[in-house]
């Protein structure tokens, strides 16, 4: 069983802003010729599917970034997910944007998504597909990673979905972070 998470903030004035782009890459991931089924449980949005043989829970915790922790601890807890077994889609402000890396056993880097779920579950020990939104030192970066992407920029991401969605397959079918790390970070 795997848990794939998405990181982001509920609601329609978050839609389309840099830190959603969690909720972005798994809404865009679903798409593509799956049905889904979106239920509430544990604060999240979560659908269940069967992919390649595996069982995979999507989630899009509705707790706000600050506290996404709370709401994966109780997914964890409840389906007894290991560690190797958890991929987060985050944002990522130290990464230009159409850029992405993968990463497991560092800090929260700032990101406060990432730092309640390091303080619920306890460990870092997680995949990380960390999804660069780039940095503007002009604005305050509160009000930077809740601003909307603009038009030209949602096309650099659409460009890198493609690549987005295959090392979600590839986390699918094989959990070794490090061959994915391996195959996928950019040099």
């Amino acid at each position: 069983m795997k848990l794939i998470i998405g990181l982001g903030n509920p609601g329609q004035e978050y839609q389309n802003t840099r830190h959603n782009i969690g909720y972005m890459v798994i809404d865009e991931y679903l798409k593509n010729g799956k049905e889904v089924n979106w239920h509430q449980k544990f604060k999240s949005s979560y659908t269940t599917l069967n992919i390649a043989s595996e069982k995979v829970i999507f989630v899009k915790p509705e707790t706000y970034m600050n506290l996404s922790g709370e709401a994966i601890q109780e997914f964890v807890n409840f389906y007894k997910i290991n560690n190797e077994d958890i991929l987060v889609i985050q944002d990522d402000l130290d990464l230009s944007l159409g850029k992405y890396r993968l990463k497991i056993n560092s800090s929260s880097g700032g990101h406060n998504g990432i730092k309640s779920i390091i303080n619920s579950l306890g460990t870092d020990a997680f995949l990380r597909l960390k999804v660069g939104i780039s940095k503007n030192s002009l604005i305050d970066t509160k009000d930077y990673v809740l601003s909307h992407f603009t038009p030209e920029e949602l096309t650099t991401l659409t460009n890198i979905y493609p690549e987005l969605n295959n090392i979600i397959n590839d986390f699918i079918k094989n959990t070794n972070s490090q061959n994915l790390m391996n195959k996928y970070n950019q040099k």
